[in-house]
């Protein structure tokens, strides 16, 4: 939980410059809306969602106080998604060839070549 609560935090802070940066462009329409974080750790988006933090870990708490700040203020949104439909899971951890070729394709990538049969695809 720790570790996507980092990713959260970390994800916060790029949308808030994101946020900032789009606010500066005069003819960006305003209001901005809220910019979508998608987790697929139920832990951490209900730690985001508490409004205390019971922990001993002091760089966790700075980055619940961030996140909870970056939710109230409205800059951004938190939703769930399963790890299933999550485009980015071959990106962060191993998993079977065909999660791969799924989430690959999720993601708008395709095979050049078969590595099955040796022909393009």
């Amino acid at each position: 939980m720790e570790s996507e609560f980092i990713a959260l935090d970390k994800a916060g802070e790029e949308a808030e410059w994101l946020r900032n940066f789009l606010e500066n462009i005069p003819f960006w329409p305003k209001p901005l809306a809220p910019i979508c974080i998608h987790c697929d750790s139920q832990a951490a988006i209900g730690r985001a969602g508490s409004l205390m933090y019971n922990g001993k870990s002091r760089h966790i708490r700075r980055r619940h106080n961030t996140v909870r700040q970056l939710l109230s203020s409205g800059i951004i949104t938190i939703d769930y998604v399963k790890s299933r439909d999550n485009v980015s899971d071959p990106l962060t951890k191993g998993l079977t060839r065909e999660v791969v070729e799924r989430s690959s394709r999720g993601m708008g990538l395709w095979p050049r070549t078969s590595h099955r049969d040796g022909n393009s695809t």
